[in-house]
């Protein structure tokens, strides 16, 4: 595996840098796994692109660095420790030096001078991505190409500018490779049929394959891909995006449109599903299929918009006054990010009620290459749940919307269905949907209401393990930690610590009782998340299953855990018991 990395200044084309050398590894048949940390503004203040690329899957982002692409002595300064023994590529604008202790070669090369060359200062960044090719041994074209089609809107002029800028930059690293160290070998490419995606572009996927076809939203970091994205894919499906005056519009509109019979969803984060609450409490009331995305960040509040965390666990199960119940799911990869954004509008019209997709930051917006066949299509069919039509309703007379059942679902018409009429209200009602205070209808419509969601896990596996049954260590999480706990088992591994890694694909209702059963001969549990109140744990703890065995590892600074902090943290925790006994 290898792991390259730009530095500079928010605005200098850091991103398109990034995505070059991405698509171009993708196209070579390498895997890929891209990040950056950027601020809460548009222009300014430092960021950098961190991109692995490797011959086999990877899910997690490293500590190391192997070459660093510094358009500013800042990102030198703030990066430098990353290195042992790779390369520092520095524009020589600046008079790079490298701080005490960078055990890395420094590469001075004219990045604004050639650029100014070339044309504009501005493609001091295509010089970058051309020095990085000859440096990753990447042919070229295979950069050139993507380069074309990403700016042919812009017009040949801007293309021709911008393949010379990536020529220039890489004819002159070649000039230095002679002087330079060995770089860690990528090994033979893995070619195969793969797209790089994020978490947010299969959000976006797995919807239109469930057939959804109206998205009301309002901008907010990291959801607003999403709606941008619907806004290309929709109209060609004949779908609609809405873009509302806020949150509260936003969720009421696709109420709306889930009473009328449309598939619907909305996305927002954190701040955003505050204010959406209320209304998920009138769907859960009124049984009204809908389908929410929260891509977790930092907060409370605007907290740090731009930084990942997993911290509205509890909001998303119990969010709301009252009691009202919601299914939560929590994808933990790209692939599974389809399958739920897909699954969960089936779920939501079978059980007739909110479902909430939980992401985070990492997922929804990290790069990472997906095989094509893994997002093909849906793998089971489209279930509209008991809907009755006019024919099932001949000879009725009143049509009970909320009867009582066996399982806790009642059949539902939509609107204009001859003799399917009903009253749809927030007020507590009978089973016909009119007002009722009466005390044993109340408790038995709660029940049902409660009820009627336990069916999810015969539905779907409400947790996923790989590894030995009887791991010394078992690494539980959720989201993108579990992309993290996986590179983690691999080095635990090596160290001949037997690892397996767990993670929950369903978080309300809770599956307590799987959970038990799954972990029950693991020795040691740690359950890795990124907030600061060991959220996972407190369900955990809820259900009565957080015994001796189970220890959290919890981050909330911002930063995403490393594989190698896992790996840390584990082997202090094995020491620390072996001393204890």
């Amino acid at each position: 595996m290898l792991a390259w990395k730009i530095g500079g200044d928010q605005g200098e084309g850091i991103d398109s840098t990034g995505d070059i050398v991405i698509h171009a590894a993708n196209r070579l048949g390498y895997y890929i796994y891209g990040y950056k940390s950027f601020s809460s503004r548009i222009k300014g203040g430092h960021t950098n692109y961190k991109v692995l690329m490797a011959n086999r899957p990877v899910s997690a982002g490293t500590r190391h660095t192997d070459i660093l692409i510094a358009l500013n002595q800042e990102t030198i300064t703030l990066n430098g420790e990353e290195m042992n023994g790779g390369i520092i590529v520095a524009d020589a604008a600046y008079s790079p030096t490298l701080p005490p202790n960078t055990h890395a070669m420094l590469v001075s090369l004219g990045l604004t001078k050639m650029a100014k060359e070339a044309g504009s200062v501005v493609m001091r960044n295509m010089i970058a991505a051309g020095a990085s090719a000859a440096l990753l041994g990447f042919p070229l074209e295979v950069l050139a190409q993507y380069v074309a089609k990403r700016f042919q809107s812009k017009g040949s002029g801007i293309v021709e500018a911008n393949r010379a800028a990536l020529h220039s930059g890489y004819q002159a690293m070649l000039q230095e490779t002679a002087r330079l160290p060995r770089l860690p070998s990528l090994g033979s490419p893995s070619p195969g049929n793969r797209l790089v995606l994020t978490g947010n572009d299969a959000t976006c996927l797995g919807a239109l394959a469930a057939g959804c076809r109206i998205m009301s939203g309002y901008p907010i970091t990291p959801a607003t891909d999403i709606m941008e994205s619907l806004t290309k894919y929709f109209p060609l499906v004949g779908g609609t995006v809405l873009q509302m005056e806020d949150e509260l519009a936003s969720i009421t509109a696709a109420i709306g449109a889930g009473f009328a019979g449309a598939r619907s969803m909305t996305a927002t984060s954190g701040p955003g599903l505050s204010l959406m609450q209320e209304a998920i409490g009138l769907a859960s009331m009124t049984e009204t299929p809908v389908v929410i995305v929260d891509t977790q960040r930092a907060g409370p509040s605007t907290g740090m918009p731009t930084k990942s965390e997993q911290s509205d666990l509890l909001a998303l199960i119990y969010g709301g006054h009252g009691e009202a119940p919601r299914i939560v799911i929590s994808p933990s990869s790209v692939e599974e990010t389809f399958e739920d954004a897909y699954e969960a509008f089936n779920l939501a019209e079978h059980f007739q009620t909110p479902v909430i997709i939980a992401t985070d930051l990492s997922l929804a917006l990290w790069q990472q290459t997906v095989e094509r066949r893994t997002i093909d299509g849906p793998h089971v069919p489209i279930d509209r749940g008991e809907l009755y039509l006019s024919q099932d309703l001949s000879g009725t007379s009143s049509f009970q919307r909320y009867a009582f059942t066996a399982d806790g679902i009642s059949p539902r018409t939509l609107p204009g269905t001859p003799q399917g009429q009903f009253l749809a209200t927030g007020v507590e009602h009978a089973p016909g949907g009119k007002v009722s205070e009466d005390p044993e209808n109340r408790r038995q419509m709660m029940d049902k209401r409660l009820t009627k969601i336990l069916g999810i896990h015969a539905l779907r596996a409400p947790l996923r393990y790989e590894g030995p049954v009887d791991a010394e260590v078992v690494l539980l999480g959720i989201g993108s930690t579990v992309g993290i706990n996986k590179e983690a088992q691999i080095l635990l591994e090596k160290e001949g610590i037997s690892t397996a890694v767990a993670w929950l694909r369903t978080l309300a209702p809770f599956p307590g009782s799987e959970c038990q059963n799954l972990l029950a001969q693991a020795r040691h549990i740690v359950v890795v998340e990124q907030n600061a109140t060991a959220q996972i744990a407190h369900l955990l703890k809820t259900a009565g299953i957080f015994d001796p065995r189970y220890h959290s590892l919890t981050r909330y600074d911002g930063v995403p855990f490393l594989p190698e902090d896992v790996v840390r943290e584990s082997r202090n925790l094995l020491t620390q018991l072996e001393v204890k006994h």
